[in-house]
């Protein structure tokens, strides 16, 4: 797996870059972000991770990065404010740790992110359609039979992909907590329930009658097109 670290300090990118070889992957470093953008449509990664002064200009080149890629993004801030990770989250990134980090617990939400990962596929075409349903990976909006597109957060949007991407078949909780959140073991119910119900405002026509995001009792969730029978 490929990786990209983004640092203006040498030595943090030799930091982080032996961090990344350690946990198995291959790694470029390069010390902006913008160049990043202008070639990641062409040459993929598996994750980014960035680690560069605080400033408007990195969430509006974060923001622009989303527009080509959807891999795991990781933004290392010193000593970030709420107000700032709330900024960073919202423009695109996956995880915002404060700097200096520990290796032990970078390497370990690393291969978290690298887990769910595969719930999205690192380039998207810049708009798909599925039945009434249009998603942009560029915005994360849904557009839902020709209403007002509806702006997804990362978890709404990697949750309603694992859902459309398995359209008819039933996913158990835990599955959805693996694939969306990035850990495993014995799936939180109130997490995914919690997530689900958020989706559904902004995807169910009538809310209150759910159609397409359906709760297969003791088992778990299921993207349908088709009634739930009430057999």
């Amino acid at each position: 797996m490929q990786a990209i670290v983004v640092a203006d300090n040498q030595e943090d990118r030799d930091f982080l870059n032996f961090i990344l070889r350690h946990a198995g992957l291959a790694v470029a470093t390069t010390a902006a972000l913008q160049p990043v953008t202008a070639t990641l449509a062409e040459r993929p990664v598996d994750l980014v991770l960035v680690a560069l002064p605080d400033s408007h200009a990195l969430q509006r080149d974060i923001e622009q990065l989303r527009t080509v890629t959807q891999a795991p993004l990781i933004a290392l801030a010193a000593l970030p404010t709420e107000e700032m990770q709330c900024a960073l989250l919202d423009a695109g990134v996956d995880l915002v740790l404060p700097r200096p980090v520990s290796a032990r617990i970078l390497s370990r939400y690393v291969r978290g992110l690298l887990r769910r990962a595969g719930v999205v596929p690192a380039s998207l075409p810049s708009r798909f359609e599925v039945e009434g349903f249009a998603l942009d990976p560029a915005t994360r909006t849904v557009t839902v039979s020709g209403c007002p597109p509806q702006r997804l957060t990362q978890l709404e949007f990697r949750l309603f992909y694992l859902l459309v991407s398995n359209q008819e078949q039933v996913l158990p909780t835990e599955v959805i907590v693996e694939r969306v959140w990035g850990y495993s073991g014995q799936g939180n119910r109130e997490l995914v329930r919690g997530l689900i119900r958020r989706l559904r405002r902004k995807i169910e026509t009538t809310p209150e009658q759910t159609r397409f995001i359906q709760n297969i009792p003791g088992v778990g969730y299921r993207f349908s097109l088709e009634p739930l029978s009430e057999s």
